[in-house]
């Protein structure tokens, strides 16, 4: 993979409000276009992702079986009758105190899929994972690597949120892990950032902490995607001296993803 140009590197570092030192005479820094590819080695061009449906289009939208392969018509039918199986889920007892499922949001053909824990607050009310302050976090970790946010999916452990946040319990992980196991099989993406401890290991079916976790080569189990585990953007906003460690968690990502390429 090509290596990235001190330019590059400092445009990701301030992306990610890491402190560096330069020269005086050293230029300042451009942010860097999230939609560039990082020294032509890192493919972004992605088909536009699928509009969301709500229940009712969902359920009434046809598919152009004229203008689509069967194959590319029965994997759009697939991924609408999931969004439509999570917005009526009543698996768990999630259900009867949340505003609004989360399926999850991007590109349903995206190389890169996040995965984190549960919705919170804000998330219950739009039915979108990641927006407010964590979000923005999250945004900015992908512009330090050059990825757009609707280039990617993403997506949480639990698809609706916990009453006042509290952590997701292990029958209500068990009761999602199907949503979400079906979502990686119609994704198939090429790389998983699982962000934060229970994202982590309810992926990779372990009980450690994450700081014993990340920084590891790992796999999703049963298959051979690799997993690279980070803290949580929330835990960022917390604890700004971990984004050096995420720093390093993306460059894992962005090499993976070059390898591929």
């Amino acid at each position: 993979m090509q290596k990235l140009t001190e330019s590059q590197r400092l445009a990701y570092l301030s992306a990610m409000d890491i402190d560096v030192f330069v020269p005086r005479d050293v230029a300042a820094v451009a942010p860097l276009d999230a939609t560039t590819p990082l020294g032509g080695s890192l493919k972004l061009s992605v088909p536009a992702p699928e509009q969301r449906h709500d229940d009712e289009a969902v359920s009434s939208a046809p598919i152009a079986a004229e203008t689509a392969t069967p194959s590319v018509a029965d994997a759009a039918r697939r991924w609408a009758l999931l969004q439509h199986d999570v917005q009526r889920c009543t698996q768990c007892r999630l259900h009867e105190t949340r505003t609004r499922p989360v399926f999850g949001s991007g590109s349903r053909f995206a190389r890169l899929l996040i995965i984190g824990e549960a919705p919170g607050a804000e998330e219950d009310k739009q039915g979108e994972p990641f927006v407010g302050p964590a979000g923005q976090m999250l945004t900015s970790m992908l512009s330090a690597i050059g990825l757009a946010r609707d280039a990617v999916f993403i997506a949480n452990v639990l698809k609706c949120r916990p009453p006042q946040n509290r952590d997701p319990r292990g029958d209500e992980m068990a009761s999602c892990r199907g949503y979400l196991t079906a979502q990686i099989a119609e994704i198939q993406p090429e790389v998983i950032l699982a962000v934060g401890r229970f994202s982590a290991q309810q992926l990779l079916d372990l009980d450690q902490p994450l700081g014993k976790l990340r920084g590891k080569a790992h796999t999703l189990p049963g298959d051979d995607i690799p997993v690279v585990v980070t803290y949580h953007p929330a835990y960022l906003l917390r604890t700004p001296a971990a984004k050096a460690k995420t720093w390093q968690d993306l460059k894992r990502v962005h090499a993976l993803l070059g390898a591929q390429s």
